[in-house]
């Protein structure tokens, strides 16, 4: 029955290209062929913010990978993270490296959680934690505040992510060299923010990596 019902499904719902939404062939993987020799190197770039060290991006937050990026973070296809992930590991190990005590994740409100049906960035870590042999450890808690995506100008975003995270345990980030992941990153006002609470918690450094990094 499970092999009718995937190969019913097949012909229902076709497989396409996470990136450039093409039907795959058989025996394609959930990125084309195209797509895959298009994807660009991970790269870097000045910090943006502060309290952290050093950051790393898979790719530029524009085109269709940031239609990519929506449909993953809003649209119900919190899947893509299996696809993702790999992405963002590969980022870390060509820009950072693995010399880290603990990988941690930025978290999304419970209220915002309950309305999407996953947390993204959880799932990213998850996913790219398979890929370094890092098992992610939520480190900290969410304040409710307005979404960092609807406020404009670095210095709004500073003022409104201000006070949003608490650490849940300091002990889990006393003296560790800490890799912390997220999903974009724009002006660096929330990974900045959430490196100040861990550094007040005793981390001993903080490297950021993200999925995808804006255009400054």
């Amino acid at each position: 029955m499970k092999r009718i019902w995937m190969a019913l499904k097949g012909l229902l719902w076709p497989p396409r290209c996470v990136l450039c939404r093409r039907f795959l062939e058989p025996g394609e993987e959930r990125i084309c062929p195209a797509c895959r020799a298009s994807l660009p190197e991970p790269f870097s770039g000045p910090r943006r913010g502060s309290g952290y060290r050093r950051w790393a991006a898979a790719f530029w937050y524009e085109e269709r990978l940031r239609e990519a990026f929506l449909r993953f973070k809003f649209n119900g296809c919190g899947f893509y993270a299996g696809y993702f992930g790999p992405l963002l590991a590969r980022a870390v190990d060509s820009q950072l490296g693995r010399e880290y005590d603990l990988m941690t994740y930025i978290p999304i409100s419970p209220l915002r959680r309950r309305r999407r049906g996953y947390d993204q960035t959880l799932l990213l870590a998850r996913a790219a934690g398979k890929e370094l042999g890092m098992e992610p450890v939520c480190t900290l808690k969410k304040r409710g505040r307005r979404p960092q995506s609807s406020t404009v100008g670095r210095e709004a975003r500073q003022r409104n992510i201000r006070g949003a995270f608490r650490v849940k345990d300091p002990a889990l980030v006393a003296g560790k060299r800490v890799l912390l992941l997220d999903d974009v990153l724009t002006t660096g006002a929330t990974v900045s923010e959430a490196s100040r609470v861990l550094k007040e918690a005793g981390a001993k450094s903080i490297d950021v990596a993200v999925l995808a990094a804006a255009p400054n």
